[in-house]
């Protein structure tokens, strides 16, 4: 079944008369996912590939009943409003394709959405996928390449980097191996979802035998995985691969979060972490499959 996302989840999208909005909104109609609604304020009983737009989300949702998720493409300006809207209507999990957002803006989000009992991916996240059930935001781009790089199979896999989010998949694919749920988590340097907080849910899933994980240098989310791997609330293999690891401390790498100081959130320190855990470390992307190989016996 893989995580967060299949074909019965029900899906809106916020902006979804914008230009990203009404592209991203049919793609994920297209891949089979089932998109309910749309909101777009002064815009209700418009129609968007099919989708029926309301000015609010409340409106959706009374229409339409509860909503699992709420995809969101506005202006970085406008996302604080958009995230409580949305959590205030009662949807479950938001995932906000933007990037851009002021930092205390983030931070308020994050908070407002555990009190209000809702997951934020993101912000910066281009969605979730599960292959073959339903995709939500516009990781794969369009049916065609996310039916090319995204099979189904046991392998779970998180990145912080919207492109790496396909390398891993790419590379399992060509080496025999499809994945359960692929989550990119967003860009921002503060975010609603860390990686940690998926390793339960990939360990709950039935599908998921191991997961994978395209890392950068910067924050410490792979040492909170190690943590998280040593307490035994995830006994699968957890394979690695971290980029950056030519990188100085103090250098800035990739994302505009991933720095390195004093030693945290270095290559270095996120492999042994994950290593003492008991997780294994790639040298490079195409190591992985080769781990898991061994690993899974398959």
């Amino acid at each position: 079944m893989g995580i967060l996302i299949d074909r019965n989840t029900k899906v809106i999208v916020q902006g979804i008369t914008g230009r990203e909005g009404s592209l991203r909104a049919k793609y994920m109609k297209d891949y089979g996912t089932k998109v309910v609604a749309g909101t777009s304020p002064g815009k209700g009983g418009e129609e968007v590939a099919g989708i029926p737009v309301y000015h609010t989300v409340k409106q959706a949702v009374a229409e339409h009943g509860e909503i699992d998720f709420s995809v969101i493409f506005v202006p970085g300006r406008a996302l604080k409003a958009a995230v409580k809207e949305a959590a205030d209507a009662g949807v479950k999990n938001i995932v906000p394709c933007v990037e851009s957002v002021p930092i205390h803006d983030i931070m308020e989000m994050v908070e407002y959405c555990k009190l209000k009992g809702t997951r934020l991916i993101g912000p910066g996240s281009i969605g979730i996928i599960t292959p073959g059930e339903a995709v939500v935001g516009w990781l794969g781009g369009n049916v065609e390449w996310a039916n090319s790089f995204f099979r189904p199979g046991p392998i779970g896999v998180f990145s912080r980097s919207g492109g790496q989010s396909g390398t891993i998949p790419w590379i399992l694919k060509e080496n025999g191996y499809g994945v359960s749920t692929v989550v990119h988590t967003g860009t921002e340097p503060v975010l609603g979802t860390s990686f940690a907080d998926l390793l339960p849910l990939f360990e709950e899933d039935p599908q998921t035998e191991a997961v994978a994980v395209f890392s950068e240098i910067g924050g410490t989310q792979e040492e909170e995985c190690a943590e998280v791997i040593a307490s035994g609330k995830f006994t699968k293999p957890f394979v690695i691969y971290v980029a950056g690891a030519w990188a100085p401390e103090g250098q800035r790498f990739s994302h505009a979060s991933s720095i390195v100081e004093r030693g945290r959130g270095s290559a270095k320190s996120k492999m042994e972490a994950i290593q003492k855990a008991g997780g294994y470390v790639a040298m490079s992307p195409n190591d992985i499959p080769r781990i898991l190989k061994n690993v899974l016996k398959h």
